[in-house]
């Protein structure tokens, strides 16, 4: 465990990639927009 090991976010930042133990940027969900109210004719 340390630099050398792929599994572990040190190790990741060594070797330079990114994954499921260093994400590479965070994942917001997408939050549907208000709907706007109808306009009543």
């Amino acid at each position: 465990m340390g630099r050398g090991d792929i599994k572990t976010k040190k190790g990741k930042i060594t070797k330079g990639s990114f994954g499921k133990s260093r994400p590479s940027k965070v994942v917001k969900k997408n939050v549907a927009p208000k709907a706007a109210p109808a306009k009543e004719a």
